[in-house]
């Protein structure tokens, strides 16, 4: 299985929320794992969002930063191309997307050019939603809330 880690499970999975665990287990057994810039970018300032409203210590957000630094290291980062910016202000089959959420979208579509056996992981409603619609395979089959 190649993965897309949307940011919605990358972010369960570093937070320890329901349905991380399953997140981690997709994420270790896939065979590649592919993410967007974004999806750094929106983990990074969740971790920092944590610190900023002391929801967590100062050592256990080092170590989650740490966690997110050697995952990366290892996962295929998508950027925010010329083709992804266009595909993300184009229509997707479950509107309103949110800007954010267009932009996964998007990278997804034109990752898919290339890895046509791509798989989504994702916890989010409106990119679970559009990622069915467009044909993808989406998981976690179950989101608990």
């Amino acid at each position: 299985m190649i993965a897309y880690a949307e940011s919605s499970a990358v972010l369960r999975w570093l937070f320890n929320e329901p349905a991380g665990e399953e997140i981690l287990d997709h994420l270790r057994g896939a065979r590649k794992v592919v993410c967007s810039r974004l999806t750094l970018i929106e983990c990074q300032r969740a971790v920092r969002r944590a610190a900023a409203e002391s929801r967590m210590s100062e050592a256990d957000l080092g170590d989650l930063r740490a966690v997110l630094a050697q995952a990366a290291a290892r996962w295929a980062v998508v950027e925010l191309s010329r083709d992804v910016a266009e595909r993300a202000a184009a229509r997707f089959p479950v509107e309103p997307v949110r800007t954010l959420d267009a932009v996964h979208l998007a990278s997804m579509v034109v990752v898919r050019e290339s890895l046509a056996d791509l798989v989504v992981l994702s916890t989010d409603d409106r990119v679970r939603a559009n990622s069915e619609q467009l044909g993808f395979t989406v998981l976690p089959v179950a989101v608990p809330r």
